[in-house]
């Protein structure tokens, strides 16, 4: 009776604390894809601008790309368990905020706070599941349960915020994460066995610091300049303000002791590559799922349950092919998945560019499933193989690394096309008014309604008669932008397959064997967390 109950001790623990992990990583990521495919909804309701709405997005992923290396720190010196109960109250509390916004600028917040607690939840449960389980194989697939329920939470977020905004305001889209983090936090306190990191690590906050003001001036400069003008004194400032704390940032991390991020990583090729081309590819998907987003609610007029089960045809064709990729990276090297993977991505984004403002579901639904086979490809090994590219004591701060940098290219995705968007159709909107026979005094209206309220102001003028038109006219160049906006994202793609290409080397097998289970089953959902589904 006491063998067994001492066998099945270790087994029960490693159980609860599997579950703990899953709640912790599906409440952190529900509102990702709630609030992607809520975008046209919170714009009508809140009279947002384009700008404004890029705020929506990077309000929630810029402090999971500032502080995401910092939650792993905290939980190595302080503990996981109590980052854990922090991640899931703050996620509660940014739920709770954005329900009771009745402005974009409370939304700001509230979005922000849950990004704050997603920081904590990422790094905090894949560390529980890492110590709780220590054999790497085992490890392994305890880990692809966790992203599964990552990857369930995108899959679902849509079709929830469907159905919700079919019957009630759009703010309710974040109740379900406030009762799932209360229940969460109590659960936690009693299944989840605590552990620290061995070693003397510390935190890092002058580099802490020099980050998160690197990046938030950076993405603030961008948004900024591109609703008003690169030229304004306080874009310009903001601009300044990132390359100087981006020199700093450099500075202290190598005087440091106990580094944020150890630069020595850089010196690998490998780990070099797969994090530039993270970045890279990121930023372009994320502003691309930011700029559909728009362009099914604001050229196809789609409930949001319609663009949801279009949506949702990235994240399954991803998360089927992720298997798959995982797979034949034991025959094929990580160049020829990755490359291959970021052409297929490519050439997806540029079939893309024939959409139209009466595109079917089956002619859009083959482009966004070879969009998710391309990324499939990609996200599955880009990560191990980053962490595999580094000695085994700098994996998990390689693998951290490899995520923040993601993430700070899924930040300025939505700011830089959403920037490039509103140029465009805003550059193009008068042509098409005129084209479309509008009298002069109307043109004149609508583009002084457009500067002031963005490309949604036009759905809420009264122009009588020449509504029909007008609204032609506004699809016609937000198309335009929406065009511009998928070919800049396959060049993009075009860019870092060629640096995976060039740069990518294939690592020593004994490297591989012991970081690489965990590293493709838990970091392929952490990647495709941002970029299938975040807007998406």
């Amino acid at each position: 009776m006491n063998v067994t109950t001492t066998a099945n001790a270790p087994r029960e623990r490693r159980a609860a604390t599997l579950v703990m992990a899953c709640v912790g990583v599906f409440v952190a990521y529900l509102p990702v894809t709630t609030v992607s495919v809520s975008l046209p909804a919170i714009q009508r309701a809140l009279h947002a601008s384009t700008a404004e709405l890029s705020w929506v997005t990077d309000a929630f992923v810029l402090p999971m790309a500032a502080l995401i290396l910092t939650a792993g720190v905290l939980g190595d010196v302080h503990g996981r368990k109590q980052v854990l109960q922090g991640g899931l109250v703050l996620s509660g509390l940014g739920a709770l905020i954005a329900l009771c916004a009745r402005s974009i600028e409370v939304l700001w917040v509230g979005q922000a706070v849950a990004g704050l607690g997603a920081a904590a939840l990422l790094p905090s449960t894949l560390a529980l599941i890492s110590h709780a389980v220590p054999d790497p194989r085992e490890r392994g697939k305890f880990v692809g349960l966790w992203a599964t329920a990552l990857m369930g939470a995108l899959a679902v977020g849509p079709l929830i915020a469907g159905v919700i905004l079919d019957h009630m305001a759009w703010r309710w889209i974040y109740l379900l994460p406030i009762p799932a983090s209360l229940v969460a936090v109590v659960a936690a306190a009693r299944l989840v066995t605590d552990s620290r990191a061995p070693g003397s690590r510390r935190l890092d906050w002058p580099g802490q610091i020099t980050a998160m003001v690197t990046i938030t001036a950076l993405v603030y400069g961008v948004i900024e300049g591109g609703a008003a003008s690169f030229t304004e004194g306080r874009v310009v400032v903001a601009l300044v303000l990132a390359a100087v704390s981006a020199v700093g940032f450099v500075v202290v991390e190598r005087r440091s002791d106990s580094p944020m991020l150890d630069l020595s990583l850089f010196r690998s090729p490998a780990f070099a590559a797969t994090t530039l081309v993270a970045m890279i590819c990121f930023l372009g998907l994320i502003g691309v799922f930011f700029a559909l987003s728009l362009y099914f609610g604001m050229v196809q007029q789609l409930s949001t349950l319609d663009a949801a089960v279009r949506m949702i045809l990235v994240t399954l064709a991803a998360i089927l092919v992720s298997q798959p990729a995982a797979r034949l990276m034991h025959r094929w090297s990580p160049r020829v998945l990755i490359t291959g993977g970021l052409l297929v991505t490519s050439a997806a984004l540029l079939t893309l560019t024939g959409l139209d403002a009466h595109t079917s579901y089956g002619s859009l639904a083959w482009r966004l499933v070879l969009l998710g086979v391309g990324l499939g490809l990609v996200i599955t090994p880009m990560t191990a193989t980053a962490v595999a590219s580094v000695p085994h004591h700098l994996a998990g701060m390689a693998a951290a690394g490899n995520n923040a940098f993601r993430q700070v290219g899924g930040a300025l995705g939505p700011a830089v096309l959403g920037a490039v968007l509103s140029s465009k159709a805003l550059n193009a909107l008068p042509g098409h008014l005129a084209d479309a026979g509008l009298p002069a005094a109307t043109v004149r209206r609508v583009g002084a309604a457009v500067e002031e309220g963005g490309l949604g102001a036009v759905a809420g003028m009264n122009l009588g008669p020449d509504q029909g038109r007008a609204l032609g006219a506004l699809s016609e160049a937000f198309l335009d932008g929406l065009h511009l906006c998928l070919t800049i994202a396959a060049v993009l793609a075009l860019v870092a397959a060629a640096v995976a290409a060039v740069l990518l080397r294939t690592p020593g097998r004994g490297s591989t064997a012991v970081t690489g289970n965990t590293a493709v089953a838990g970091n392929t959902a952490v990647a495709g967390s941002t970029a299938v589904a975040e807007s998406a």
